[in-house]
């Protein structure tokens, strides 16, 4: 904030008492530089009281959603670029089920998984669960070409999505001891946003 100067020597400016500082208690709202499809206000004021620290008070700044950009994981991956930062993902699918994931860093391609425990996956059903990192093992988030997968374990996925962003699957996996996250194992994607916090 700047200093603002009146012109005339010798007057002073009354300075305003700052704000106090919410309490540890009290959860900073997240800005979101447009409204989600996804989730309401109650739903991101929940979800982000899961978030890292390091993350709260940053701006959500909507990346790629599916209405606007299209059902394609090679364009989110284009999205994604020249972003390093935290992502949320956002997801309801044909049922209406609400869930998804928060990534420690960017999605991108990678050749094998990347990520640290901060990464999670959570679902809306109809109250939010959250599954955190067990340290089981280290498959947090991987992406190829076909496919983006989050968490895993004995061959399975706590989150799939395909090449389309259209069809995706969540199963019980070892990074996060999991639930399925929809309804069923195997779902549509109804509506998709990728959110970076930073």
């Amino acid at each position: 904030m700047e200093d603002t100067l009146s012109g005339e020597e010798g007057e002073e400016e009354e300075e305003e008492e700052p704000a106090p500082a919410p309490a540890p208690q009290d959860p900073v709202e997240p800005q979101l530089t447009e409204a989600s499809q996804v989730l309401g206000a109650s739903e991101i004021k929940q979800l982000s009281l899961h978030l890292p620290p390091r993350v709260t008070g940053h701006p959500w700044s909507l990346v790629f959603c599916t209405s606007r950009d299209g059902f394609s994981l090679r364009r989110l991956y284009r999205q994604m670029e020249g972003h390093s930062g935290p992502v949320l993902l956002l997801l309801r699918d044909q049922d209406g089920q609400m869930f998804g994931a928060f990534s420690s860093s960017a999605i991108r391609l990678s050749k094998g998984f990347y990520g640290t425990g901060e990464t999670f996956l959570f679902s809306f059903s109809p109250q939010l669960k959250v599954f955190k990192w067990t340290g089981h093992n280290s498959f947090f988030v991987k992406g190829d070409l076909d496919s983006l997968m989050m968490g895993s374990g004995s061959g399975q996925f706590g989150l799939w999505l395909d090449g389309d962003l259209y069809h995706g699957g969540s199963y019980p996996c070892a990074t996060f001891n999991n639930e399925v996250l929809a309804r069923r194992e195997q779902f549509c994607i109804k509506e998709l946003e990728a959110w970076v916090l930073s």
